[in-house]
């Protein structure tokens, strides 16, 4: 009854607002034409007149639910000055899905008196908005459920099983945010390239699943991969058919070699955009070294989980050569040290990528900040599994706590910095150092970063249903990769993880370590390095580096031939530390945003046959058979609501993620938090770790902790990886910067000019 009276209520006192007048006037567009096709007894005619009905009947459902969740959603913001969490992204989508109907409704009414109105493509796009309508209205109700478990601003019930979060995710139709309207809820710029991401993924399956298993000649191949491509262009509802099923039943190693494609791919040559005089490999020999802390020595262990000692890889990005810096021998530095260091984490879900497929955006930090950047690649999962990320971070920057000079900067101000599940090792890298009393660093920024790895259902985690970087299926499964590796005990509660302690030494032990070969010595094999023009992959991925060499040579020829036939020339440095954009760059960058729009737009035929030939050549499992199911029904139109599939809802339910502050920081002790230094949190209103990133930062600042969080609008996961060909996502990057260069000079916050 109460239920009732509230959203009695709230339709009564929302008839004003801007929201529910979009909503009427789309009710009455709706009505309009339905009475127009009502007469229309063509097929089409009659569909659209159904269409536009049953559109009507899910606004009528869905606008209770919105009032009530907009009642309390204040509840759950980190402050009034910074409105944000899943239940707002929610609202917010809605508000999207009105303003799109609307779109598409107003083209219907414009057009349907003329002679040459083809109803066809307006009648499966009207179908797709009843049902996107229809399936937010599930999702809504989901919500009020889950607002009913919260309380006191929660947003981790965490008292729920997996079992709520399984049934939470049930009956929602993922196909219709997959299909046509696939990207609808995100800034106008990455759309077209969420569409052509979801088209990539859909046709790599394809060579992904059949290499090897259809043989014949190049020219027969590449025939396939264009024929595979336009039948995914043609017909968005197969293509949204293909992913759903993609993301319930392809395993991990799809996700890996899907995502390491940002590496291998085209795009590969636009880091080169921004051009940088150091770009160079690192590679730091498994060996134990000690590290002096004010009176104390600490004996630095070699990472050893799963994997034994082996190297740790680094990768060094300065704008500017420095004086002592690696790589500087025989050169002459014009630049001094640098008072600031960046290190830097890559994100990946745990299971891909690398600094490389990174570099994109942190040549640009590199330049704006005028400060070397250090990225540490991290052995992936499932090989390599929690906590050997873990140990191999705290190795590194153990390292370059030591040898920062070797990386031109002084160690003044050092910061770590990381997106995803790079932004997550940081995060348990200082809280490590927190708990081993070695100083943290400086500053933390981490971007859209997992706090939590539990499946708990929070309102933003059910954005994942209808994610286009970051679906329900490939999360589930790389987090539980790098949580639950198969056939290894859980790891206990606490901070008990199997991370080997640090050990402070005495001075009686210093004759030991003697023996070790200092990682930074002239004589040291510790620490090698190369240039990156070296063919750095082999040094650093061991992941086949002929085949890379080939596909490199043949992404190149592409780059040169869609982007840069026209070069660029490079903007005019300037001689001071100002790294304000000049005219030169700024147009610089605005024309090379159109070449690669230009490019996206075009290259889809040379990038499927790419996608064939570079495909992981590997048997045929029990999950691509799942896949390749759907081939039979490709005919079929799709089921009005899809259910999670059998396989992937017994695989999430037979797993226990453990309680260990080191894989999820959100559980850390409040005596580990007070102890944190400075954290700017940077994440967007569409992200499935929204609602981590609010968390966390509710809890550094009910402890009184120096903490900022910052939510940007229309930006997927992961946009930082966009920043060179979207204008929203670069300047989501130039935010990164400004919030990183805070942290390097705290009294550089006060400059409102420092914005720009």
């Amino acid at each position: 009854m109460m239920e009732i009276e509230i959203e009695e209520n709230c339709a009564q006192s929302n008839d004003q607002t801007p929201e529910k007048k979009a909503v009427n006037e789309l009710k009455d567009m709706c009505l309009d034409n339905a009475q127009y096709f009502s007469k229309d007894s063509s097929e089409n005619g009659q569909r659209l007149y159904n269409s536009f009905l049953t559109l009507i009947d899910a606004l009528d459902l869905i606008w209770p639910k919105v009032c009530s969740i907009k009642i309390r959603v204040t509840e759950f913001d980190i402050d009034e000055t910074t409105p944000g969490n899943g239940y707002r992204s929610f609202i917010n989508v809605f508000n999207m899905s009105v303003t799109y109907a609307s779109g598409l409704i107003r083209n219907v009414t414009s057009q349907r008196s003329s002679a040459s109105f083809e109803k066809t493509l307006p009648t499966k796009d009207i179908e797709t908005c009843s049902h996107l309508i229809s399936s937010l209205d599930t999702c809504f109700g989901h919500l009020q459920t889950m607002m009913s478990w919260m309380s006191d601003g929660n947003l981790f019930p965490e008292h729920k099983s997996m079992d709520e979060m399984i049934s939470v995710c049930r009956g929602i139709n993922q196909y219709c945010f997959y299909g046509r309207c696939v990207g609808f809820q995100f800034c106008q710029s990455l759309r077209a390239i969420l569409q052509f991401v979801s088209l990539s993924m859909a046709i790599f399956s394809e060579a992904y699943y059949t290499q090897g298993l259809n043989s014949g000649s190049l020219f027969a191949k590449a025939k396939n991969s264009v024929v595979t491509a336009v039948k995914y262009i043609l017909d968005p509802e197969l293509r949204a058919r293909r992913i759903v099923n993609i993301s319930e039943n392809a395993d991990v190693d799809f996700c890996k070699s899907f995502w390491f494609l940002s590496e291998c791919t085209p795009m590969n040559g636009l880091p080169s955009v921004v051009g940088v005089d150091v770009c160079q490999a690192i590679s730091l020999t498994p060996q134990p070294f000690a590290l002096e802390i004010d009176d104390r020595i600490i004996e630095v262990p070699v990472p050893s989980s799963y994997l034994g000692p082996k190297p740790v890889h680094l990768r060094l990005i300065s704008y500017k050569l420095r004086r002592g810096m690696l790589g500087s021998k025989n050169k002459a530095p014009s630049e001094p040290p640098a008072d600031g260091l960046i290190v830097h984490c890559h994100g990946g879900g745990f299971v891909s990528q690398s600094s490389k497929s990174h570099e994109s955006y942190l040549r640009d930090w590199a330049k704006r900040l005028n400060v070397p950047i250090i990225s540490v690649d991290y052995s992936l999962a499932p090989e390599a599994p929690f906590p050997r990320a873990h140990e191999e971070m705290l190795y590194a920057y153990c390292w370059i706590l030591k040898n920062h000079h070797l990386l031109g900067s002084t160690g003044k101000r050092i910061i770590a910095a990381g997106d995803s599940a790079g932004a997550n090792l940081l995060l348990s890298l200082t809280l490590k150092c927190v708990n081993e009393n070695i100083p943290p660093p400086h500053g933390v920024f981490v971007a859209y970063v997992p706090t939590l790895i539990k499946f708990v259902p929070s309102p933003s985690r059910l954005l994942c249903m209808m994610d286009p970087m970051l679906p329900f299926g490939f999360m589930m499964r790389c987090l539980k990769a790098y949580a639950c590796p198969i056939g290894q005990p859980e790891l206990g509660g606490g901070y008990h993880s199997d991370t080997e302690s640090f050990e402070e030494i005495s001075e009686s032990d210093l004759d030991e370590l003697q023996a070790h070969k200092s990682p930074v010595s002239d004589a040291s094999d510790t620490l090698t390095y190369g240039s990156l023009t070296s063919n750095p992959e082999e040094e650093i991925d061991g992941k086949g580096a002929e085949e890379i060499e080939k596909n490199e040579i043949y992404a190149t020829r592409i780059v040169q031939e869609y982007i840069l036939s026209t070069k660029e020339a490079e903007p005019p440095r300037s001689s001071t530390a100002d790294d304000t954009c000049t005219e030169s760059s700024t147009s610089t960058m605005e024309s090379v945003q159109l070449k690669v729009t230009d490019f996206v737009a075009n290259i889809k035929g040379q990038f499927t046959k790419f996608l064939k030939e570079s495909a992981d050549r590997k048997k045929k499992t029990p999950k691509e058979s799942a896949v390749q199911n759907e081939h039979e029904t490709q005919g079929r139109s799709p089921a009005p609501h899809k259910k999670l599939s059998s396989s992937l809802l017994e695989e999430v339910c037979n797993f226990s993620v453990p309680r260990d502050p080191y894989l999820s920081p959100y559980l850390a002790s409040d005596e580990d938090l007070n102890m944190f230094p400075t954290t700017k949190i940077l994440t967007v209103e569409l992200d499935p770790c929204l609602d981590d990133c609010v968390m966390f930062a509710k809890r550094l600042k009910r402890l009184g902790k120096d903490v900022t969080l910052d939510i940007l609008q229309g930006l997927p996961h992961g946009f930082l990886n966009f920043s060179l060909i979207s204008e929203d996502a670069h300047a989501g990057s130039k935010l990164c910067v400004q919030r990183i260069r805070e942290l390097l000079d705290p009294e550089s916050s006060v400059n409102p000019a420092n914005l720009t």
